[in-house]
């Protein structure tokens, strides 16, 4: 490289502030310690080839160092970070990103230990080393998808953590359904990506722009001096075909069936991660680009999106009300466990939407402390809901290792041979419910509570009508577990709490007990997380 090459280079780097305390790339640690995590992982297995779990702690210490990243400012008791686009606006660095990454970030130590301790990696070294590079690949798609700021970073967000996954759905190689479910869910992503980025292109060429704050001043000003009919038209194809796309990373309603039969085909881990992952990353970025095209802080230009914001509230709310009701309906009639927390999550993603058209309706009343209390409920819950999927699912897991099976008609008779784990497991069910005194019935609260502040009564009486109707399916379970008699081919798994097994599913299920009580702590985090959206 030349000198005057150099200088341009240093030029551009010292004018965009890629270097500094507060510079992108400070910014971007969690990010590039995903990324120096690959990296060592899969020099490791060149590296270390005897040394079978290396893949493992290594992964553990990049998460850990991540996390610790990205939770720096709380620690040094500094200020709440402003809201810093980053990348010349390419990626938004706020308190929303911060909180929500770290959400991931939590999970996902949580997660791989999990994975150890079930040996889902498999036997061979290679399994261990490609399924957690896939899992920090997806992540790192994820982290890009609540940060996004412009049309490309969406794009890339999206395909970098759905591409991974579909991989991972696959990853019991030897059986058929598992292969189906890889080939189904990288079918249907591939059309919801493209349909997705046909309604971006749309929207970009229509607006001028493809960075998401200027989209939504255009989209006001055109609003302002108004539409012509071909332009209304197009805007409102984008739209919805961006809708399409995040619909599709939530599976809500219309946009749900490939979920159950992904969650039965895959690994009950990896149903795991794409039930509490996939979620968050997929409502932090309906976050951004519901509240974003909803709201300008100009006066004259917020009046003029009313029009947006109207449509985008109706349709949030719409497809919130019908992916709730839908997801508990269909979950009765199952009789695998696996399918059956498919469609459980299938109705969550629909309560975790409400909040999101509450705080699109606040903004449109110019009520942002409102809709900021919307949006930190939505944290809330993801935060109680991370500790109720995942402890769900590692408790599949554990009996599937030691009983071969996943249909609930199996857990017959665990109470008398594992009652530690038949309370961990009814716990979580009535968690996942929503009662009292456990963390599920706080988040339902605050949601609820968003609902009543946007005067959505319609919606709120959809999600506590889902509420009593989830009671028994999910108490169906702990029946079996409880009262009905073992099996007489085989007695149930003996699973003590002071086992290793035991004792995850019940630093799992303290939390949630914990949470009804103490639940202040996470409502910092979320208030935190809100206090810098909407400037």
């Amino acid at each position: 490289m030349n000198t005057a090459a150099f200088d341009r280079l240093v030029n551009f780097a010292v004018r965009t502030d890629l270097f500094g305390p507060t510079g992108s790339f400070a910014l971007f640690r969690p990010e590039l310690t995903l990324c120096a995590t690959i990296l060592a992982v899969l020099l490791a297995q060149t590296i270390l080839p005897r040394w079978r779990q290396s893949s493992y702690y290594l992964t553990l210490v990049g998460l850990c160092t991540a996390m610790s990243f990205a939770i720096a400012w709380h620690f040094t008791r500094g200020p709440i970070p402003d809201s810093t686009p980053i990348f010349s606006g390419l990626l938004l660095s706020d308190s929303f990103t911060i909180v929500l990454r770290s959400l991931l970030l939590l999970f996902a130590i949580l997660f791989v230990t999990f994975t150890q301790l079930t040996a889902t990696t498999g036997q061979r070294r290679d399994d261990a080393t490609e399924f957690y590079v896939l899992i920090l690949g997806s992540l790192l798609g994820m982290c890009l998808m609540i940060a996004a700021n412009h049309v490309v970073v969406v794009l890339l967000g999206v395909e970098m953590a759905s591409v991974p996954c579909y991989i991972l759905a696959g990853m019991k190689r030897n059986q058929a359904k598992s292969s189906e479910a890889s080939l189904k869910y990288a079918v249907f992503g591939a059309g919801a990506a493209g349909v997705m980025l046909y309604g971006l292109s749309l929207l970009s060429g229509v607006l001028g722009s493809a960075h998401l704050p200027t989209m939504t001043i255009r989209l006001a000003e055109m609003l302002h001096h108004g539409l012509m009919a071909q332009q209304a038209t197009v805007l409102t194809l984008g739209g919805l075909m961006l809708g399409v796309g995040v619909a599709f990373k939530l599976s809500a309603v219309p946009f749900h069936f490939w979920a159950p039969d992904v969650f039965e085909g895959a690994t009950a881990e990896v149903a795991a991660f794409l039930s509490i992952a996939s979620k968050a990353a997929a409502l932090g970025l309906l976050v951004r680009l519901a509240t974003g095209f909803a709201f300008q802080a100009d006066p004259l230009l917020g009046a003029a999106l009313a029009p947006a914001r109207q449509g985008i509230a109706f349709l949030i709310a719409l497809v919130a009300a019908v992916t709730c009701t839908f997801g508990n309906l269909a979950a009765y009639g199952q009789t695998n466990m696996k399918r059956m927390l498919a469609y459980s999550t299938i109705a969550h993603a629909g309560y975790m939407m409400m909040p999101v058209a509450a705080a699109v309706v606040l903004l449109g009343r110019s009520d942002v402390v409102a809709a900021r209390s919307a949006v930190a409920s939505l944290i809330v819950y993801i935060g109680i809901y991370l500790f109720m999927n995942l402890a769900a699912f590692a408790i599949v897991a554990f009996l599937r290792n030691a009983i071969d099976s996943e249909e609930i008609a199996d857990y017959a008779g665990l109470a008398r041979t594992s009652p530690g784990l038949t309370v961990c497991m009814a716990i979580v069910m009535f968690s996942l419910v929503g009662l009292p005194p456990l963390a599920g019935f706080q988040g339902k609260f605050f949601i609820f509570g968003s609902l009543i502040q946007a005067d959505l009564y319609a919606l709120l009486l959809v999600g506590a009508l889902n509420t009593v109707f989830s009671l028994f399916y999910y108490l169906r379970v702990v029946r079996v577990m409880a009262l009905s008699p073992p099996p007489l081919h085989r007695e149930p798994p003996l699973i003590p709490l002071s086992s290793l097994v035991g004792s995850y599913c019940a630093l799992l299920t303290v939390p949630l007990v914990a949470l009804f009580f103490l639940v202040g702590g996470l409502l910092h985090w979320a208030a935190a997380a809100a206090s810098t959206l909407f400037y």
